[in-house]
C-alpha cells in the first residue's frame, strides 16, 4: 500500500515549537517532491511548503517564512516540518502530499504548482492557542 502518515500535532501555547513528521510508505520518497498544506478553520486547503526529492529546492508560503523549516530524511522515508514561534493563526489541520504523475514537477523556489499534488496523508490537527 501506498501511504503518507503525519504525526506529530498537538496543542501548544503562542511562541511555542513544533515538528510534525511525514513518513512515507510503498514508494521510495526520495524521488518525490512533498508539499505542506494547512487547512485553518473554515478556510481552503492551501499549499505552505514544499521540497524537493533532494531537499536542495524549498518554497515558503509568506505566512510562515522565516518560521518553519522543512527537512528530510530520505533513509528513514521522512519529511519534517519544524514549526517555531507559533501563531494562534498557525491552528488547522497540517497534511503531506505528493503526486505519482508529477512526482518531481511540483516545488519551485519561486511558487510551487500547488494543483499538482493529488495523493495526501489524513491530516494532524496543530492548535495554538493560551
Amino acid at each position: 500500500q501506498v501511504q503518507l502518515v503525519e504525526s506529530g500535532g498537538d496543542f501548544v501555547q503562542p511562541g511555542g515549537s513544533l515538528r510534525l513528521s511525514c513518513v512515507a510508505s510503498g514508494f521510495t520518497l526520495a524521488y518525490y517532491d512533498i508539499g505542506w498544506f494547512r487547512q485553518a478553520p473554515g478556510k481552503e486547503r492551501d499549499g505552505i511548503g514544499c521540497i524537493s526529492g533532494n531537499g536542495v529546492t524549498t518554497d515558503y508560503a509568506d505566512s510562515v517564512k522565516g518560521r518553519f523549516t522543512m527537512s528530510r530524511d530520505n533513509a528513514k522515508s521522512t519529511v519534517y516540518l519544524e514549526m517555531t514561534n507559533l501563531k494562534p493563526e498557525d491552528t488547522g489541520i497540517y497534511y503531506c502530499a505528493t503526486d505519482f504523475y508529477y512526482y518531481q514537477e511540483m516545488c519551485d523556489a519561486n511558487g510551487s504548482h500547488w494543483d499538482r499534488f493529488g495523493t495526501w496523508g489524513r491530516g494532524t490537527q496543530v492548535t495554538v492557542s493560551s
